[in-house]
């Protein structure tokens, strides 16, 4: 059987228009045309970097890829192949009486990609675009009725290259990202999947799954394809996204094998065989028939856009002043042509002429409303949200929602798990007590051994493979069940073949987060005795003794001094940094019936129990770990560590990490304790809890829950299916990639990909890295140029953007620190190109070319040298670190090169002189006057009282 994957691709487009203009009110003459020009190519450049962003701020809300398979099957019987379509509309309907059998074919079916005219098409459909057409029309008629054809066509015709131009650059940019964000969106919904291949168990990927597969489920994951159940234990799955119904549906494999690709595994373990995969399945359908929200915001987006609507209707206020203004003045005869005399004065007037002027008066009056949008606000942010998810993946982060990475920068408190987060989750068997003694492996007497044998092969979600070539055993499972195999094989010589040929599992009850323990029944095949095994935290098993195995297999009563010695042995172990489990088993005697063995199968004993032993499994902390919670809490981050283990063991990884010093200063708390308190108990402790231990998901859950209300801002980490509510009622979800289930990962707003504690420090690094600087950039210095901008907000994020505390939601978009670098550059650059409007003539002796041209030329330098001063809101050297913000140097790099060949080659084209040497270094000598304003505004401290509070008038 061979297989070909094809993968389809669905990507929504949006844009935001940005436009920096120069108006004027009066009407326009040649000299005055380098504006428009100018403005056009602004607009040019503006589009070019809008539309190569637009979509990468979608990126994580694109719709799923599907994976479809061509598989061509080479059987003898071509009559034993089934119809792959019918099975699977079988499976889809539960028609157990449609199965005839497994498909061997899946059928062929792909989406054809949007090409490039599509985008052409997209492009097209926008406002903007779609004015700037009518108005390169009109004006292009007019300018050359009124100019002829040689030099009439100029504005009309630059408006139609400008407007080609956008539309060829949005095209290909966008079909080229498409591409590019299929890549990143294979790693999102590339799941690993447990697929047995040639006799051994194999994790492949979703899109490797073919029709024939047999896949391994357990609790938390989801059905990856649609195909039957064959054989588990307590297997229910949740099929509300499918189905719509809230309760659970147990599959079995005679009366309901049918299992949905999109619906959760509930409870239990089991494997099941694929029968059709992709576009073919039920998730697969309903996908291709959803249309996703591609137009998520971020918190600080969505507050640009309602200062940008506001702005916006001022400015449709302003222009329609205007245009009656003007309108009123040209018919009152108050308006002069180029030579001085009225442009209309009721008689002896050319309709033509009137027609044309105010055509002129509304143009202007349409500029104004262009201009006063000022939608290149958002687009920093965006820009620089693409570009930081992209270096969060490479940071092992990937961002499953846009807000989370600017949400992450305010956050206030991180309530994280410990395995695999904050150890390495690499388990190892360090202790053995047996008896209330520790001893060795060897010294265990044959009758207890086999009870361990039991209690170990059959309660385990985990396996084991020996290769037929002799190599090393092979285990898979969780990290506790691999290190309790191992420790069964390699050290006490357990054979699992040998076992599973004398004993029948009845029932299973699978972990529970609540119980902590699992169990199982087992019925010997060579003697009529049943045997109940439990596995799970130390003191919860121990608590359902009432007797106790000692090495020799003795059994002895569980009397009150025996148990206190028993706990103190775990609490030993605990404070050893040892997870510690317990085993215990109930033996009963009796001949099964059918209907004993049904009541055995739905009831196992939680009393009398006999203790077996205990185990200590290390799992050393991660050595990045404590680092990073003191980084985190430079950045003043709380950090609360929330563990399903005991109060000793958490208290010693906590105290190892960092999070509790020596003396355990900081309480420390067990989930029921928390749990029991009062609303008011849990409001005044909530603060100075650092510890929860024994904690259950929904302990979890309140945490969050009383944090939020204490006004804190709270990520999360969480792994179990079960940590799903904390994730969502959290503000920022961070759920493991490699631990975490597919639920956990699907309610979290971030993937932490390598599980690492060291990566969610680096996720809050940047978001807080970020948040400072879009916003500077975006808002604190709104009259540059946005693509410098985005370069100003590109650059990776360091220690030192930990240090400012974290910024709350209410806090004024334009901060103290922005008002105050912001009006000194402001009111400098409106003095001197005011002075050069009106008194440049005479200053320099030149003529009205000249004089404009050194407007302009001054002004877009003024710019190029202001990007320097936003690179940092408080930093006084504005050089520091500028060779690692390649992609900065080079936007200003091209935009001086492109504003000079502006001035001295397309003179013609926008409507520019040529400058003498002189008259450059004096536009640059203006323009560098930003740098030491900057820098001297820089020393001036600010107040903690928002700006806009002193221009309020109190009554």
């Amino acid at each position: 059987m061979a297989s070909k994957l094809k993968y389809t691709t669905k990507v929504y487009y949006g844009g935001i228009q940005s436009v920096l203009l120069a108006i004027s009110t009066s009407p326009i003459t040649k000299s005055q045309r380098k504006w428009r020009v100018a403005c056009i190519v602004i607009y040019v450049s503006l589009s070019m970097a809008k539309r190569v962003v637009s979509s990468k701020a979608k990126l994580r809300s694109s719709p799923p890829r599907h994976a479809v398979l061509e598989i061509e099957s080479f059987l003898d019987d071509a009559a034993a192949v089934m119809d792959q379509k019918r099975l699977a509309e079988m499976v889809k309907a539960k028609n157990l009486d449609g199965f005839g059998g497994i498909a061997s074919v899946a059928k062929l079916l792909s989406t054809n990609p949007k090409g490039l005219i599509y985008f052409v098409v997209e492009a097209f459909r926008d406002t903007t675009i779609l004015i700037l057409l009518a108005c390169a029309a009109l004006s292009l008629a007019f300018g050359i009725r009124e100019h002829g054809g040689k030099e009439g066509w100029y504005e009309g015709g630059s408006i139609f290259v400008a407007v080609f131009l956008v539309v060829a650059v949005s095209a290909a940019s966008n079909f080229r990202q498409e591409r590019q964000f299929d890549k990143l969106s294979k790693i999102s919904n590339n799941i690993k999947i447990g697929v047995v291949r040639q006799g051994r168990r194999q994790h492949v990927s979703i899109f490797d799954a073919v029709v024939g597969d047999v896949v391994f489920l357990n609790t938390g994951d989801q059905v990856p394809v649609d195909g039957l159940f064959l054989d588990g234990h307590s297997f229910q799955v949740d099929e509300s996204s499918m189905t719509g119904e809230s309760d659970h549906v147990e599959v079995d494999s005679t009366r309901h094998p049918f299992l949905l690709s999109g619906s959760k595994v509930a409870d239990g373990y089991g494997k099941m065989v694929v029968v059709s995969v992709g576009m073919d399945t039920a998730w697969g359908e309903m996908m291709s028939s959803i249309t996703r929200d591609s137009n998520e915001q971020t918190p600080l987006q969505e507050r640009l856009n309602r200062l940008t609507s506001t702005i916006g209707k001022v400015g449709l206020a302003v222009a329609f002043f205007v245009l009656i203004v003007m309108l009123v003045r040209y018919f009152t005869g108050n308006t002069e042509d180029e030579n001085g005399f009225k442009e209309f004065n009721g008689v002896d007037r050319d309709l033509n002429d009137v027609f044309n002027s105010v055509l002129r008066i509304v143009s202007a009056a349409v500029t104004i409303v262009v201009v006063a949008i000022p939608e290149g606000l958002p687009l920093a942010v965006t820009l620089t949200l693409a570009y930081s998810m992209k270096r969060m993946m490479a940071d092992q982060a990937m961002v499953r929602k846009l807000s989370a990475c600017e949400t992450m920068g305010s956050a206030t408190v991180i309530c994280t798990d410990k395995t695999g987060t904050l150890t390495l989750n690499q388990m190892k068997v360090t202790k053995f007590c047996l008896g209330g003694k520790e001893i060795r492996q060897d010294s265990i007497a044959h009758n207890l051994r086999e009870l361990f044998y039991q209690g170990v092969a059959f309660n385990t979600t985990g396996s084991i493979y020996r290769p037929k070539s002799g190599n090393a055993v092979e285990y898979s499972g969780s990290p506790t069940e691999k290190a309790i195999l191992t420790w069964a094989v390699e050290d006490l010589g357990m054979d699992v073949e040998k076992l599973k040929q004398s004993y029948t599992v009845l029932h299973v009850e699978t972990f529970n987060s609540d119980k902590k323990r699992s169990g199982v029944s087992l019925r010997s095949n060579v003697q009529n005795r049943s045997y109940v095994h439990w596995k799970g935290a130390a003191e919860m098993v121990l608590a359902m003794c009432s007797s106790y195995y000692q090495h020799t297999g003795e059994v002895n009563a569980m009397t009150k001094d025996k148990m206190t010695e028993f706990e103190s042995i775990i609490q030993g172990m605990a404070a050893s940094s040892l997870r510690c489990i317990a085993f215990a088993c109930k033996e009963i005697e009796y001949e099964f019936t059918s209907n004993e063995i049904t009541t055995s199968q739905n009831n196992l004993s939680e009393e009398n129990l006999t203790l077996l032993g205990i185990v200590g499994m290390k799992d050393p902390c991660r050595s990045g770990a404590k680092k990073a919670i003191e980084s985190c809490r430079f950045a003043g981050v709380d950090i609360k560590m929330i563990t399903g283990d005991n109060i000793f063991t958490a208290k010693a990884i906590a105290t190892e990490c960092g999070i509790l010093d020596a003396n355990h200063h900081g309480e420390v708390v067990e989930g029921a304790e928390f749990r029991n308190y009062t609303d008011e108990e849990r409001r005044h402790k909530i603060k100075n809890i650092k510890v929860m231990a024994r904690s259950s998901p929904l302990d979890k859950l309140l945490m969050v829950r009383c944090l939020k209300q204490a006004g804190e801002v709270v990520a999360v980490t969480g792994d179990g299916t079960n940590d799903a509510p904390a994730l969502k009622e959290a503000d920022v979800g961070l759920s493991m990639g490699i631990q975490g289930t597919e639920v956990a990962k699907e309610s979290s707003d971030i993937v932490i990909l390598d599980d690492n504690f060291s990566s969610v420090a680096t996720v809050l690094l940047w978001g807080r890295g970020r948040a400072p600087d879009r916003c500077a950039a975006a808002v604190g210095e709104p009259h540059h140029g946005h693509v410098g901008r985005s370069g100003t907000g590109h650059r990776a994020p360091n220690e030192r953007t930990h240090a400012p505390p974290p910024v709350g939601r209410t806090e004024p978009l334009i901060t103290n620190i922005m008002w105050r670098n912001l009006l000194p550059q402001a009111l400098y650059q409106i003095a001197i190109l005011l002075i050069l409007q009106f008194r440049g003539k005479q200053i320099f002796e030149v003529n009205e070319g000249v004089k404009n041209t050194l407007i302009f030329n001054t002004f877009v330098l003024c710019q190029i040298f202001n990007e320097f001063n936003a690179r940092s809101l408080e930093k006084q050297n504005v050089f520091k670190g500028i060779h690692r913000n390649k992609l900065f140097v080079g936007i200003i790099g091209v935009t001086i090169v492109l504003q000079f060949v502006m001035v001295e080659f397309l003179k013609k084209f926008a409507d520019t002189v040529s400058l003498n040497l002189g008259q450059w270094g004096f536009c640059v000598a203006i323009a560098a006057v930003s740098w030491p304003i900057g820098w001297v505004m820089k020393l001036v401290p600010v107040s903690d009282k928002p700006f806009l509070n002193y221009l309020r008038v109190w009554h």
